[in-house]
């Protein structure tokens, strides 16, 4: 029978285990707010973004999204490569991987081009884009 010192050690589960990383990247997405740039009527998605050195992470929901989140990784240059989960409305999960590429704009907002892979039944992929939301904003457009 093992005994507790045989067993693994488990691994920190505390942000706080991040190691460093060699270059801070260029843009902070801590703390920031984006949605998808459309021109539907109606609800979109409001993503909150979290960042400690290159680790990023969001959760999102509104429209068709009853609950979502990101976990992943800000390059030097900003881009950010992660994995997206989401329950849908229709009570579809829904799985994929991102990359996305951002430009700031002229009024200092970043916009996000999201080149995306989904997994699953509905597999495909695409290029999206998310801007920004001012800081006085509500969460809805």
């Amino acid at each position: 029978m093992a005994t507790a010192e045989d067993r693994p050690k488990e691994a920190a589960h505390t942000i706080d285990a991040v190691p460093p990383i060699d270059a801070v990247p260029a843009i902070s997405y801590d703390g920031r707010r984006f949605s998808p740039v459309t021109t539907r009527p109606g609800s979109v998605p409001v993503a909150h973004y979290h960042q400690r050195q290159d680790l990023i992470w969001a959760e999102f929901c509104g429209g068709e999204v009853r609950r979502g989140s990101i976990a992943g990784t800000a390059a030097a240059d900003g881009v950010l490569h992660f994995a997206y989960c989401m329950a849908l409305a229709s009570g579809e999960a829904v799985t994929g991987l991102c990359r996305s590429v951002p430009e700031v704009l002229a009024d200092g907002r970043i916009r996000l081009t999201e080149h995306w892979q989904r997994f699953g039944p509905g597999a495909s992929s695409g290029v999206s884009a998310l801007e920004e939301l001012p800081k006085q904003a509500p969460d809805q457009r």
